[in-house]
């Protein structure tokens, strides 16, 4: 089964397992795909503090660290939850259907 337009298929459910991200390209949009702790979210790759991505960093619970100064984003909301990073990342709708994870990039 597919999902209606804006929905995009962007990984296979088994592909992350948990505490592994992916970069992904949707459009133009350079966003990431995070499993924490069993639940996938997806948001912008790069940190709002530096222009610096956060594939390299790492997630813990439901936040993902930026491994440049260390501010962590929490993953549901995009707010940061540690310093120095003050502005939000962009966080996108995820599904799970039929073994396929889709987001809404709109």
């Amino acid at each position: 089964m597919s999902l209606d337009a804006p929905w995009v298929a962007v990984a296979a459910e088994h592909e992350l397992a948990v505490a592994q991200m992916k970069k992904i390209q949707v459009g133009d949009k350079r966003l990431l795909l995070a499993n924490a702790e069993g639940r996938f979210y997806v948001v912008d790759e790069m940190c709002s503090h530096e222009d610096y991505s956060l594939y390299l960093g790492c997630i813990k619970d439901h936040r993902i660290k930026c491994s440049l100064h260390g501010s962590f984003f929490d993953l549901k909301t995009g707010e940061p939850t540690v310093e120095p990073a003050c502005e939000p990342i962009r966080t996108y709708p995820v599904r799970v259907t039929d073994g396929r994870i889709w987001v809404d990039p709109t």
